[in-house]
């Protein structure tokens, strides 16, 4: 009796120390920012600013930029700028188009054939869908090619629901290699699931679902809020609303859950399995809202296969507030995130030895 009392004492504190020194080491590997800024990278019109990021991704001919931001602010419905922008690696812009397709731009993504794919994110009963809705815009994924027009639509626009055809402010979108499509449906109030479409748009899976679905429990969520990819075909959902990344297979069974990264809202994967992550929201205060207490804001990099955190970029110059919310990552490992607080897109690159 006493033997067994002894070594459960040994493995409580042995476990306890365990803790302790992975949590030492993350905070340590975690404080180490190898990143510097680079102010005023973007070259916009007279009298444009940036707004909300919504999301950047590298042309595949690596020259290029691709941007999607709300218009100059939050909404575009009302707004006649174009909220897809190219811009060469200078920052000098290219072209832009979409004014007028769009209510509430929220995700997107460039996929491996170069089409461009953009979500109407704002949920039923959020304000920010009112605008779209007086035009018959919202609740869609829309696929374009890169002369602006919409080659294919998910969903019907304006119209809100949790079945097999509808969404409900979807907040990302995601091409596989094999084109098949993922969406997170929806965004804050929306529904609470990740979807799965052929390439030509027929339902295959969900997972979780439906409003008021909002759960904690393994395979569920609370506001899944951004999607990514590693070279293994795994899916990582930013289950926001959790303080969590949950990974999938290409069926859709759970295969991880990892809280190391703070209160996920954008995600990037690079061709070397590095796993970008932006937190825009720890610590904040809300009603019904899970805090993530503790936790500083900020951009948080590491391995995607082991999960272990390498860098983090605190959030810093932007008041506190909801400044960092998507990103986006160029073939030279450089990052690009929304500063809402100074209307700019933040650029970061590694110092150089």
């Amino acid at each position: 009796m006493l033997h067994s009392n002894r070594v459960r004492s040994i493995a409580v504190v042995g476990f306890a120390a365990l803790v302790v020194m992975f949590t030492g080491q993350l905070h340590a590997q975690a404080a180490n920012n190898p990143y510097h800024a680079v102010d005023g990278w973007e070259k916009l019109p007279d009298g444009r600013v940036f707004g909300s990021l919504s999301g950047a991704f590298p042309d595949p001919d690596g020259r290029h930029l691709w941007v999607l931001n709300r218009c100059g602010g939050d909404i575009c419905a009302d707004s006649d700028l174009d909220p897809i922008m190219k811009f060469d690696m200078e920052g000098n812009l290219i072209a832009s188009f979409g004014a007028g397709l769009f209510g509430f731009a929220h995700g997107f993504y460039l996929d491996h054939e170069g089409f461009l794919w953009v979500t109407e994110g704002a949920p039923d009963g959020d304000d920010r869908a009112v605008a779209g809705y007086r035009r018959g815009l919202g609740h869609q994924v829309h696929k374009l090619n890169q002369r602006g027009e919409v080659v294919m639509s998910l969903g019907e626009a304006g119209v809100f629901g949790d079945d097999e055809m509808h969404f409900n402010g979807p907040a990302d979108v995601l091409v596989a290699p094999n084109g098949e499509i993922w969406v997170a449906d929806g965004h804050r109030g929306g529904n609470n699931r990740i979807v799965k479409f052929s390439p030509d748009g027929r339902f295959l899976l969900q997972v979780g679902g439906g409003v008021g679905s909002e759960s904690k429990e393994a395979a569920h969520f609370d506001d899944p809020h951004g999607l990514a990819m590693d070279s293994q075909g795994r899916l990582f959902v930013a289950d926001r609303g959790n303080n969590r990344i949950q990974i999938f297979d290409q069926s859709g069974d759970l295969l991880e859950i990892w809280s190391q990264f703070g209160k996920p809202s954008g995600l990037v994967i690079d061709q070397n399995d590095v796993l970008y992550v932006v937190d825009g929201l720890s610590g904040q205060d809300r009603p019904g809202w899970r805090s993530n207490h503790g936790w500083e804001q900020g951009l948080r990099i590491g391995d995607a296969r082991s999960g272990w955190v390498t860098a983090f970029i605190p959030n810093r110059g932007t008041g506190g507030g909801a400044g960092m919310e998507f990103l986006g990552v160029d073939f030279d490992g450089n990052i690009y995130v929304n500063d809402l607080s100074r209307e700019r897109l933040a650029k970061f690159s590694r110092f150089r030895p």
